[in-house]
């Protein structure tokens, strides 16, 4: 750990100020005259929705046969509004759901199985609106992920369902709870002490509570599916024409802007209790919700776009069948949309994992236990900051919103790297910083900062121990074009961390 020597005169962390969050996005009124009643993509969603076979279908995703045995914990709802908070409620109200004409998802947490769901999408942090205007693109740019994707889980004997969202791909199956594999998983999982007490507590909307040994599959799911995005990065990212990254990390400009394929690990940082997918079939008006980062006009002028299973179709096809609200009840009247078991294929990903340098990476990672909060005035509060880069500086004194963002992690778990920490203390470090008051307002209601810290630190980490990372970017003129640079010209060089880091990679 870097500390001030005894006596020292120091800016430390523990006398970090504190930030307002960035403010919201002021409220703007619709069309004069409209209203939910004569508002046409209102109208059309209703007429959807009423389709038998739409509601079958998503029936069938919730898991049983009826709304009143579905296996799903509880069902979350969207309307088009940012204003409208999202509603939590139980599966037997789907088609008061649909009667309203929002927009679905289905809870993670199930009563009878662990669900896996493998998040891709493109992002554009520049041009928000660019995977809308152009599906094709869009698609095409994600092909060599999906395709390393599928020959992955194949070659173990996984055959996922396959659904496309308005952004990219989610692959899905489920995990016996009674199976071996399910214990395994449970038995690699780490759940933190915090962690275990949000579980451990009624959770709406029923009360219910998280049995502990789901928790720990859940968090032992994470790990594996780290280890498959490690190996779709090493895989694929040669073979893109745009940077592919673990969760949304921002890159430099490249043909339009800074844009990435994403391999989403970012579900298994937050609780069970707190992750939620779309039901496929259901309309996705993820893109009303955001039009004020994408366009007024752009949005008003879009067709709806509804989530599919991929079915006899490829995925130029699909970019625009899922457009199309009469073809897409067309699809329901035959389409599949069970989430299919393969506890079988996960038996054998999971023995690959266990095999793997991440696996070796994760025992040497959970070798350590951070500091306790009553330790921290003593240990991560006394950390120096004075005698770090100005980039790491401003993370840590002005947290909020830069540490929420996975760039920033990776920042200050690269350059803390180099400096000889544990990334377990590392992680420990980001909690302390998470726990303060900088004015975080919601954010921890639902999330769990000592889990969040600590998984964030350790898909990054982990990138760097096995080499995925090549840190190739871990340098000024990359901090900068990502956006990230506070003071241009400043003398520290980040390419003095880099050369650090590589050599104890190399060597230690």
């Amino acid at each position: 750990m870097v500390v001030a020597a005894a006596g020292e005169p120091m800016k430390a962390l523990g006398q970090s100020s504190c930030k307002m969050a960035s403010p919201q996005y002021a409220k703007r009124a619709g069309p004069p005259g409209t209203s939910p009643a004569t508002d046409p993509l209102a109208e059309l969603i209703r007429t959807y929705y009423a389709d038998l076979h739409v509601r079958d279908r998503m029936v069938e995703f919730l898991g049983g046969v009826s709304l009143q045995d579905a296996t799903a914990y509880s069902i979350t709802t969207y309307t088009s509004s940012q204003e409208d908070a999202p509603r939590l409620r139980r599966p037997h109200e789907l088609f008061d759901c649909l009667d309203e004409g929002c927009d679905v998802e289905r809870s993670l947490w199930d009563r009878q199985f662990l669900i896996a769901d493998l998040d891709i999408e493109y992002v554009n942090f520049d041009f928000p609106g660019e995977p809308y205007l152009d599906p094709d693109r869009m698609f095409s740019l994600q092909a060599p992920v999906v395709e390393t994707i599928k020959d992955l889980l194949v070659s173990k004997g996984v055959r996922p369902l396959h659904l496309l969202s308005g952004r990219g791909h989610h692959f899905v199956w489920k995990i016996r709870r009674d199976s071996a594999c399910f214990l395994k998983l449970a038995d690699l999982g780490r759940v933190p002490e915090t962690l275990s007490r949000t579980y451990a507590a009624p959770q709406p909307p029923t009360g219910e509570v998280v049995d502990p040994l789901l928790g720990r599959a859940f968090a032992g799911l994470g790990m594996v599916i780290e280890y498959v995005g490690q190996q779709v990065l090493a895989i694929a990212g040669p073979r893109s024409e745009i940077p592919v990254q673990m969760m949304a990390v921002e890159v430099g400009t490249g043909k339009l802007g800074r844009e990435i394929v994403s391999f989403d690990v970012s579900e298994y940082g937050d609780p069970l209790t707190s992750r939620h997918i779309r039901i496929p079939f259901s309309v996705y008006l993820k893109l009303q919700r955001i039009k004020e980062y994408v366009g007024e006009e752009i949005v008003a002028g879009m067709p709806p776009l509804f989530e599919i299973p991929l079915v006899e179709m490829q995925e130029a096809q699909a970019a625009q069948f899922m457009r199309r609200p009469e073809l897409v009840a067309k699809l329901a009247r035959h389409a599949d949309t069970r989430i299919p078991d393969q506890t079988n294929g996960m038996e054998r990903l999971v023995a690959d994992y266990m095999q793997s340098p991440l696996a070796t990476f994760h025992k040497w990672f959970y070798s350590q236990e951070p500091h306790a909060p009553d330790a921290w005035p003593s240990t991560y509060d006394r950390t120096s900051l004075d005698s770090l880069p100005g980039c790491v500086q401003t993370i840590l004194q002005d947290p909020n919103d830069l540490l929420l963002k996975p760039a920033a992690v990776q920042h200050l778990v690269r350059v803390f790297s180099a400096l000889g920490w544990h990334p377990r203390h590392i992680a420990g470090l980001i909690w302390s910083v998470f726990e303060r008051d900088h004015q975080w307002g919601q954010q921890w209601l639902q999330m769990d900062p000592c889990w969040r810290a600590e998984f964030y630190t350790r898909v990054f980490a982990g990138l760097i121990f096995t080499s995925t990372d090549s840190l190739t970017d871990f340098n000024c003129v990359s901090h900068q074009e990502k956006g990230y640079c506070p003071y241009p010209g400043c003398p520290d060089n980040l390419e003095h961390y880099q050369r650090s880091l590589s050599a104890r990679r190399n060597h230690e």
